[in-house]
């Protein structure tokens, strides 16, 4: 499985470093998983990366296509706790700490896709395997 923050998935739609590798590993990889605010998360940044409203509506279009493929972690009570750990110990911010709680949730072996470096090392102490 390959659990995707958003820093990473937006890359599948926007022309940028890193896009040729988010879209190969989502093309190898069978299944895909994100928190459930990555949608949230990905919208505000296409609005602030593309600024008109008829571009964002399209490339969303893309990324709800993609997302009814993913299996859609929920943030509840205790992904947010778990997140709040994740984020003391390991000093990543909120939203990363809230994706890699998340991806402690599913079946193992996980893969975790992000180009945040504070998230990468987080993710590796975690004992994901990190791409």
């Amino acid at each position: 499985m390959l659990a995707i923050d958003t820093s990473a998935l937006i890359k599948r739609y926007v022309d940028e470093p890193g896009r040729d590798m988010t879209v190969r590993l989502m093309e190898t990889e069978t299944t895909w998983s994100a928190s459930h605010i990555v949608r949230t998360e990905a919208q505000i940044a296409f609005c602030r990366l593309f600024g008109d409203d008829e571009t964002v509506t399209g490339v969303m279009s893309d990324l709800d296509r993609d997302l009814a493929r993913f299996v859609l972690v929920p943030v509840d009570e205790l992904c947010l706790e778990r997140a709040a750990q994740i984020g003391c110990s390991a000093g990543v911010r909120t939203l990363d700490a809230i994706h890699l709680a998340a991806a402690e949730r599913l079946p193992r072996p996980v893969r975790f896709l992000t180009f945040d470096h504070r998230q990468r090392e987080a993710a590796a102490s975690l004992g994901f395997e990190v791409v």
